[in-house]
């Protein structure tokens, strides 16, 4: 009991100490957010625009499928520019063109480079200084640089209207004809896409850095890494070094303490206690994981598609019914509706087994309830998505029924509150199975982390609430990511954990000591790094040095756990070998060591390419982005969902036998494909545009030029392989949960039996 109550101390401590960092540093978020002016104005009065029509203008970005269709300070897809990036750029070749005329009488690029460099001068000054006046709210431009506004403003509005000069461009950003059909929406679209690179490029008044810390790579105007990005980058990887050093010494030191293995059962112990109605009920759940998870996959392969056809699917004008905002916003959504819907059922078939075999009074309608909700929430989700992007959503009803805009939480207000609302009530009858179970005596160390974690899940979604339709950009990004990263990778991560060493546990395969010790030391490990880490995606968000300093230093330490996570798969293989009845464990088994070995490269590697300011200066918002993704979200979050669904299924239909051959090919052709999108096409893809960003600045990186050039263009089509390998594996699985759902023989009800719970 001493040796938990360290470990809960110490899980404490950290919790107690990483959200005071979360939440001091967010403060600091809403004090130096980047000021929406009250007023645009030149320099003779003229009024150019105001903040309401900014907030339009988030508001039409919003409709559109926001950061599904490029990006915004670096944040969203990938195939069309970021539109800070490219606004700049554009701004500033206008302004360096207007300022030749009007000083030589030639063109900018007519000039000598003496001229030219003159003028660069100049367009820095103009660009950089400050020109708000923060006891007016006013933000003063200079006549040239509204002239130039309005020449970029103007090329915005064709490319979001049907302009046929701009067909071509539209093609190559896959966006459809007519993105934006109302031209006062396209003009207050044009004035948030100008004020978020004002902030990207004007220096705040008590510092030489811009609003986002020099974002993006811009020479023109000398927007460049900053001294502090480079220090916090070097203290990072050193970090890095430093905690993966001391904790293989440390992990080297505990396992000489570990005590043996328990003898394993003769038979499997969750097998001897009698299937209650309410598992009974959870096929559906696993057939909604496969069914939401073979949409997603194909859905994937038509978004991959339209980076190398722009609006076409072989031909077909795809884009006018299904353009690729709404497929990139329905392939995000459905996974991680499908993860989620597998974790849930991973819980409700535990709650039974935690409460000694019995369902609760009603458990088996509040788990059909639960499911109806989720379809309800699913369907009307993704319809809502559908009639935003294209434009028959009337734009006040947008956010609440139609598209946030907000990559991972695309979904409308209402449906983000329903699924709120699903989880709370997962939440409710989790507890409703884990409340007697902690009335008993005995050593509950274990059970109480598992109620911590399910708690944690059921009430952090809640974080998405506190950001609005209008709320500031930089505001609504601390918010969002407390989605993204702390309710998903972070208690996700340690529900995940304690799950497993749960069932672990409950199959007398490992003691209750190991179990509960494992499990507390890995919630400090991910949650010490994954707390303020979550600001190492505001690096360039509007933030200032201090959220840098935060999210460098202890996002580095998210990395440090998954160095051993190796050791952890051929531990979880091994488990397959302790008795003759985990055969029948062996492909939910499977997934759980892909799991950690995609943890340790999809979030551990790929994670930390990303991950220093001075590497996501330069590769925020390339295609170096989605190898994290893809790896971390699927190599990790996709195959425990799948492990655990595999798992409750072979509970829940006692007599069916695996299909080693589906399973077998399933499985490799899942990382098999997934290895292959990685290293064919998106790696080498995001390699190739880190150099451009370097050399040439982020603008080129994602111009349609440099983006459509015949080598990229082969390596999105040489992806195309990768994703039928991987599409083949994903249909061999969702088969294999089908059938068994639908035809696997049922066992005669066993008397009840205690469970070790």
């Amino acid at each position: 009991m001493a040796h938990y109550r360290k470990l809960w101390w110490t899980l404490i401590a950290v919790l107690a100490v990483t959200f005071a960092l979360l939440g001091y540093f967010g403060t600091e978020v809403y004090r130096k957010a980047p000021p929406i002016p009250d007023r645009v104005v030149t320099e003779d009065g003229t009024v150019l625009m105001t903040r309401d029509d900014i907030l339009d203008g988030q508001t039409a970005w919003q409709s559109v499928g926001g950061m599904q269709l490029g990006s915004i300070w670096g944040h969203g897809a990938y195939q069309a520019p970021d539109w800070t990036a490219d606004w700049l750029h554009r701004e500033l070749i206008h302004w360096l063109d207007l300022a030749a005329r009007e000083r030589y009488g030639q063109p900018y690029d007519a000039l000598d480079n003496e001229h030219q460099a003159m003028l660069q001068r100049a367009l820095r000054d103009a660009y950089r200084t400050n020109t708000f006046g923060e006891s007016d709210g006013t933000l003063t431009v200079s006549n040239r640089r509204a002239e130039a506004m309005a020449l970029t403003a103007d090329y915005y509005s064709r490319l979001f209207g049907d302009a046929p000069e701009l067909r071509g461009t539209r093609q190559s950003y896959a966006m459809k004809e007519g993105t934006l059909p109302s031209e006062n929406r396209r003009r207050a679209l044009t004035q948030f896409f100008f004020w978020t690179a004002w902030a990207a490029a004007t220096e705040r008044p008590d510092g030489d850095a811009t609003y986002t810390n020099n974002w993006p790579h811009e020479p023109l105007i000398d927007n460049l890494p900053t001294a502090e990005n480079i220090v916090w980058s070097i203290i990072s990887i050193i970090l890095l070094i430093a905690g993966v050093g001391f904790l293989i010494l440390g992990w080297a030191f505990l396992r000489r303490h570990d005590e043996g293995e328990p003898p394993a059962p003769a038979r499997d112990p969750l097998s001897l206690v009698s299937l209650t109605p309410s598992q009974r009920a959870l096929g559906k759940y696993l057939f909604l994981v496969v069914a939401l998870f073979t949409f997603q996959v194909f859905l994937g392969g038509g978004v991959a598609h339209y980076t190398v056809e722009g609006q076409h699917f072989y031909g077909f004008e795809l884009s006018q019914y299904f353009p690729y905002s709404l497929l990139r916003t329905w392939h995000i959504q459905s996974a991680l509706f499908w993860i989620a819907t597998g974790f849930l059922a991973a819980g409700l078939f535990l709650a039974p087994i935690i409460n000694g075999g019995k369902d609760p009074k009603f458990q088996k309608l509040g788990v059909d309830v639960l499911f109806w909700a989720l379809v309800v929430v699913v369907v009307g989700s993704f319809v809502g998505n559908y009639l935003a992007i294209a434009q028959i959503m009337p734009e006040n009803l947008n956010f609440w029924l139609g598209h946030q805009g907000y990559e991972y939480v695309d979904l409308g207000r209402l449906w983000q509150i329903g699924k709120f609302t699903g989880v709370a009530f997962w939440l409710v009858l989790m507890l409703r199975g884990i409340g007697p179970a902690l009335r008993k005596p005995g050593d509950k160390h274990l059970l109480v982390l598992l109620t911590a974690s399910v708690t944690a899940i059921g009430l952090f979604y809640g974080a998405g609430f506190f950001y609005g339709e209008r709320t500031h950009l930089s505001i609504m990004e601390y918010w969002r990511w407390w989605i993204v990263h702390l309710w998903v990778e972070g208690f996700f991560e340690v529900f995940a954990t304690t799950a497993l060493a749960f069932i672990f546990y409950n199959l007398g395969l490992v003691s209750r000591t190991v179990a509960t010790g494992a499990s507390l030391a890995s919630a400090s490990l991910f949650l010490l790094g994954g707390v303020p880490g979550t600001f190492h995606h505001l690096y360039f968000a509007g933030t200032t040095t201090p959220v840098m300093a935060v999210g460098a230093t202890f996002s580095a330490l998210e990395v440090v756990p998954l160095v051993v996570l190796g050791y952890e798969a051929w531990e979880h293989s091994k488990l397959r070998e302790r008795a003759p009845w985990m055969g029948q464990m062996k492909w939910p088994v499977a997934c759980f060591v892909a799991v950690a070995f995609w943890n340790m490269l999809g979030a551990g590697v790929f994670g930390f390419m990303i991950n220093p300011p001075i590497s996501l200066y330069y590769i925020q918002g390339l295609n170096t982005t989605p190898v994290h993704a893809h790896a971390a979200l699927f190599g990790v979050y996709g195959f425990l969902a799948l492990g655990f669904t595999l798992l409750v299924l072979r509970y829940i239909r006692p007599q069916l036998q695996f299909s080693d051959r589906l399973m077998r090919n399933g499985f490799w052709l899942l990382n098999i494909g997934l290895v292959l999108m990685i290293a064919t096409s998106l790696l080498p893809v995001g390699l190739i545009q880190f150099h451009a960003s370097v050399s040439e600045g982020m603008w080129y990186a994602r111009s349609e030029a440099f983006m459509q050039q015949d080598l990229l263009q082969t390596l999105r089509w040489v992806r195309t392989f990768g994703d039928v390998v991987f599409i083949i594996g994903a249909l061999a699985v969702a088969w294999q949960v089908v059938s068994g759902v639908l035809f696997g023989a049922r066992a005669p009800a066993l008397e009840p039996a205690e469970s070790n719970a």
